[in-house]
């Protein structure tokens, strides 16, 4: 099972992966995000955001059981007028869950062990863009998986790493919420300072996922030529 090397199922939040999910929800516009991990018979919450409670649920009561199935992003606008037929479609219901996107977290053999996800309890899309920067997120998490096993032998090294993740990711959410709540101010979203304000936040979002990605791959470089 790709999932078992990773020595992750079971284990308490992780603060750094708890942030993840805040900023993808806040890039999102969503209430709700999670990174989840899919089992044999069940679907595992390694970081949750606007899911309260939830840890782990059946494999057939994840739509993320079924989005490690595609080799994209899985996408369903109204889950309550196109349900996903491969779940048990009254826990989206009762849940009042009506939006979901998920993109598969694929390893480096190419084999899905989880996803990341956004949901929504009102109907929406994703843009082409949107799409893009979930993918991006996506990949960026699996790196966190790859860095958080690396750490696993190098533990002298872990709280320093995950310090600096977790400072660039807590700044990143202030700069973040600090443009939305500017936003908010105007009184319609078409005015020429509330334009301003959304291609700033959408110019955070995308350096964001850039300096993230960077300090991941970076940290996993330097963990592979300490090993060498």
């Amino acid at each position: 099972m790709a999932l078992a090397p990773y020595l992750i199922l079971g284990t308490t939040p992780d603060a750094v992966f708890d942030e993840v999910v805040r900023l993808t929800a806040k890039l999102f516009n969503t209430p709700i995000a999670l990174v989840s991990l899919v089992e044999e018979g069940s679907v595992w919450f390694k970081a949750n955001f606007g899911l309260d409670g939830a840890e782990r649920v059946a494999r057939n009561e994840s739509v993320c059981s079924v989005a490690i199935l595609q080799g994209e992003t899985t996408m369903y606008e109204d889950l309550l007028l196109e349900p996903c037929h491969l779940t048990d479609p009254g826990v989206a219901e009762a849940l009042q869950l009506r939006f979901y996107a998920g993109h598969p977290l694929f390893t480096a053999d190419g084999q899905a062990i989880g996803a990341l996800c956004v949901i929504d309890r009102q109907p929406r899309a994703l843009s082409f863009a949107e799409q893009t920067r979930l993918q991006a997120l996506a990949a960026v998490v699996m790196k966190m998986l790859d860095l958080r096993l690396a750490l696993k032998q190098q533990p002298e090294n872990s709280s320093a790493t995950w310090l600096q993740l977790y400072h660039h990711l807590d700044e990143s959410l202030g700069r973040l919420s600090t443009l939305g709540e500017l936003a908010q101010w105007e009184e319609s979203p078409t005015t020429p300072a509330a334009l301003d304000y959304q291609r700033s936040i959408e110019e955070e979002a995308a350096h964001v996922i850039q300096v993230l990605d960077m300090q991941v791959s970076d940290a996993l470089a330097t963990l592979k030529g300490t090993d060498a």
